[in-house]
């Protein structure tokens, strides 16, 4: 179920300690915006449910939370490998920011020639950089989500791109 106001935030991957506390991998740009959030929401039975943050730790790139009704051990260990959300209102973005699920659907066009590429699948986070994966009409081209390729982005419009000679061309 997708609700526009939630955006996935992380993920909690384990336990920390026999107070509550849990291990959460960090969706955010960077940990400390998932740590600075007052609180978290769970999806449960088709709705969004919150939980306050407590109080929150880093240990390296893991943000380290205690959460509202999570006091010991056996709690925190039902939420191990729950994907956990974040309001949109409770993350402040920057002039021209954009969050990445609001790319999803957009159509990419060339910035030059106007050309329709296709249409923005999905944002993949899981490399050493985000990577567009566009349903064209021929298939799904990854293209890489850096300045030298994508020129502008409006969300309320499109993603404007300036391929490298050979990446679209086919198309």
């Amino acid at each position: 179920m997708k609700d526009q106001n939630y955006l996935e935030c992380g993920k909690i991957q384990n336990t920390h300690g026999c107070h509550g506390w849990v291990k959460v991998q960090s969706y955010c740009d960077s940990p400390e915006v998932l740590a600075e959030l007052p609180c978290v929401y769970f999806q449960q039975n088709g709705s969004f449910v919150a939980r306050r943050i407590l109080s929150t730790g880093r240990k390296q790139d893991i943000v380290l939370m205690q959460l509202e009704g999570v006091d010991d051990m056996d709690a925190a260990e039902q939420l191990k490998n729950t994907v956990i959300y974040a309001s949109r209102e409770d993350i402040p973005l920057e002039e021209g920011a954009y969050f990445l699920a609001d790319l999803v659907g957009l159509p990419v066009i060339d910035v030059d020639s106007a050309k329709r590429y296709g249409t923005v699948k999905e944002v993949d986070t899981s490399g050493v950089r985000d990577m567009l994966s566009v349903q064209t009409d021929s298939g799904v081209r990854l293209l890489p989500l850096v300045d030298q390729f994508v020129i502008r982005v409006d969300v309320e419009d499109a993603v404007y791109v300036r391929p490298i000679p050979g990446l679209l061309e086919d198309i």
